[in-house]
C-alpha cells in the first residue's frame, strides 16, 4: 500500500526536482523526494527519486541505471513491483528529458553599443556612452580604454544596475573625456555568458566620430 500511494501522489504532483510529503491514517510520515544533478552544465541531467517511510529511505528510481532499486529489505518487494510496471518506468525515464535547470544555469548575452554624447554645446568635454543591456546573470564588468590603455575610474561614471524586469539587466557607463584627433576609445564588457570579451571600438576623427565592432 506505501508504494502506490506514494506513487499516486508522484503522478498527481508531476513531480520535478522537489519533495512531496504525505501523512496518513496511522499518523506516519510518507515521503517522495527527487534530487536532479545537473553535469557538465546543462548537458546531461540525472534526476534521483527517492522513497521515504517513516523517515527511512526504502527504495529509489536512479535515472542513470533506468529502474527502480530496493535500499532497505521492506523496498525489495516494492521495487520490484514498480519495475514491473512499464508505464511507470516509462514515465520516470521520460522525466529526465522535462526537466528544466534551475536559473543559475541561465545565461544571456549582453548587447553592448557605444555614442558619444556632449555634455554642453560650448564645453570641450564629451561623455562617451557604454551600453549594456541583457544580460544574465547581474554580474558583469564593463572597462573603458584609450589607445589600449584602461582609463583611471575618475572620469568612468556608471549608471549601477538596472532591472529590466524580465530576470535581464542594463547598465550605462560613462566616460568623460577630451577627444583628439587619431584616438581610439574602446569599450570592453566582461561577463560568465561569453567565452571573450565582447569589445567596441570608437575612433575621433577631426569633426566626426566612427566606430566598429570587435569580439575578441
Amino acid at each position: 500500500r506505501t508504494s502506490k500511494t506514494i506513487l499516486r501522489s508522484a503522478m498527481k504532483q508531476n513531480l520535478r526536482c522537489k519533495s512531496v510529503h504525505i501523512m496518513n491514517v496511522s499518523r506516519f510520515l510518507e515521503q517522495l523526494k527527487a534530487e536532479c544533478y545537473f553535469l557538465n552544465g546543462t548537458e546531461r541531467v540525472r534526476i534521483v527519486t527517492r522513497f521515504i517511510y517513516n523517515q527511512e529511505e526504502f527504495a529509489q528510481f536512479d535515472s542513470d541505471i533506468g529502474k527502480f532499486l530496493a535500499v532497505t529489505e521492506l523496498g525489495q518487494p516494492i521495487a520490484e513491483d514498480l519495475n514491473s510496471q512499464k508505464d511507470v518506468l516509462e514515465n520516470y525515464r521520460a522525466s529526465v528529458n522535462s526537466v528544466e535547470p534551475p536559473l543559475s544555469y541561465f545565461r544571456a548575452e549582453p548587447q553592448v553599443s557605444v555614442y558619444p554624447t556632449k555634455m554642453q554645446p560650448q564645453e570641450l568635454h564629451n561623455i562617451l556612452v557604454c551600453s549594456v543591456s541583457g544580460f544574465y546573470p547581474r554580474h558583469i564588468e564593463v572597462r573603458w580604454f584609450r589607445n589600449g590603455q584602461e582609463e583611471k575610474k575618475t572620469g568612468v561614471m556608471s549608471t549601477g544596475l538596472i532591472p529590466n524586469g524580465d530576470w535581464t539587466y542594463q547598465i550605462l557607463v560613462m566616460l568623460k573625456t577630451v577627444p583628439q584627433s587619431g584616438e581610439v576609445y574602446t569599450c570592453q564588457v566582461e561577463h560568465p555568458s561569453l567565452t571573450s570579451p565582447v569589445t567596441v571600438e570608437w575612433k575621433h576623427e577631426a569633426e566626426y566620430w566612427f566606430h566598429s565592432d570587435l569580439k575578441s
